[in-house]
């Protein structure tokens, strides 16, 4: 395939040609019942095959720079699809410990009932991967930047550690987006992403994917048909639809998360910054290198003094919001929401404090977001 640039990618790649009407969008296959006999695709929605779901594969792919890519109906589906077609009874995942909340639930939750053993890392050097590996260890899974503290961690790292024992590697590529990094050129063998996020990017689709290797995609495919984790057609049209802005979605929502940042940083009511954009985040020159951007996500702690709920309930513009990555700007304390389901001695082990929010930041007006900031602040 001819090398596109990332928004002719997301405008073309993946599109449905429609010959009979010759329409500008893709058409719409909302059928769950296909011609079985002398066809070359015997196609079924749970075998994630319709024509919907298999070209909104290739542009995920393509954006990945993937050989294959496959939509689940949320992205919590796709990584434990993901992970259960690579791990089974007796083998040993090593994980980063900053990670997604509901992501690590799953694991600790669900890995015992499989047999299937785990190890946090005590931090996200290579050399706590290293230490966390077992003779049976089968797979390291990593995120970065990190749900919600924007920790970095060394793909390429990581990549050669796990090449040299013979491990796969897969990673969560959620918060930098293919906009700002694609994971496979650093050598990790699998990307997910919760495509809620900035696939969608709108707040009105739940949808997941994995992008890898042709022959990584068919192992996953093998369990995904038993386990049924499939999207429907006008979700998957919705989220091809969503995907011709991605690149200019993230990247204005990029650049206001950077001018952002620096005002954050220097506010007397904030008392710290989490952004890799920063010089002062201590990954600085890591994302750097690995990222062409530093994303649109964020997070900051407000002073002792001031209560993030209050903050949060006094916000007028900005919403507070389960969810992240749409068009406007939101906020969310991580303790009540992504990582509400750890012990107080976890999230405090891992930075999760309550006084920290997540900051999802949209495409507004920059000047409009400080004012909301500010009068909140002021308010309480």
């Amino acid at each position: 395939m001819k090398k596109y640039g990332l928004n002719t990618i997301c405008t073309h790649v993946g599109e449905i040609k429609d010959k009979q009407f010759k329409g500008a969008v893709s058409p719409i296959f909302l059928s769950s019942s296909y011609e079985f006999l002398d066809v070359d695709v015997k196609r079924y929605p749970r075998y994630f095959n319709t024509p919907n779901q298999e070209y909104l594969a290739k542009k995920i792919a393509a954006l990945e720079h993937a050989e294959e890519a496959i939509i689940f109906g949320s992205g919590m589906a796709a990584i434990s699809t993901m992970f259960l077609a690579f791990l089974q009874k007796g083998d040993h995942l090593v994980v980063q410990n900053t990670l997604y909340g509901g992501t690590v639930n799953f694991i600790k939750e669900e890995f015992p009932k499989y047999g299937i053993e785990f190890t946090f890392t005590e931090g996200y050097d290579v050399r706590d991967f290293e230490n966390a590996m077992q003779s049976n260890t089968k797979l390291i899974h990593i995120e970065t930047p990190s749900n919600p503290l924007m920790t970095i961690t060394n793909m390429k790292a990581i990549s050669n550690l796990a090449k040299s024992k013979g491990v796969v590697t897969s990673m969560d590529n959620t918060f930098a987006s293919p906009v700002n990094q694609n994971p496979l050129d650093y050598g990790i063998d699998m990307v997910m992403h919760s495509a809620t996020k900035y696939f969608g990017g709108h707040s009105d689709i739940c949808a997941g994917a994995v992008a890898s290797s042709s022959e990584n995609i068919e192992r996953i495919w093998n369990v995904a048909k038993n386990l049924g984790g499939s999207l429907s057609d006008m979700t998957v049209w919705m989220l091809e639809r969503s995907m011709k802005t991605l690149g200019l979605r993230v990247k204005a929502q990029t650049k206001n998360a950077m001018k952002l940042a620096k005002w954050l940083q220097n506010h007397p009511k904030i008392s710290k910054v989490y952004y890799p954009g920063l010089k002062s985040h201590p990954e600085h020159k890591l994302a750097k290198s690995q990222m062409r951007g530093f994303g649109a996500m964020l997070s900051f702690e407000l002073t002792e003094n001031l209560d993030s709920y209050k903050f949060q309930k006094q916000l007028k513009l900005i919403k507070s919001s389960m969810s992240l990555a749409g068009i406007e700007s939101t906020v969310i304390s991580p303790h009540l929401t992504s990582h509400a389901l750890l012990t107080q001695d976890e999230r405090d082990k891992v930075g999760i404090s309550d006084h920290l929010i997540r900051f999802s930041v949209g495409i507004e007006n920059v000047k409009d977001i400080k004012q909301d900031i500010e009068q909140a602040i002021n308010t309480i």
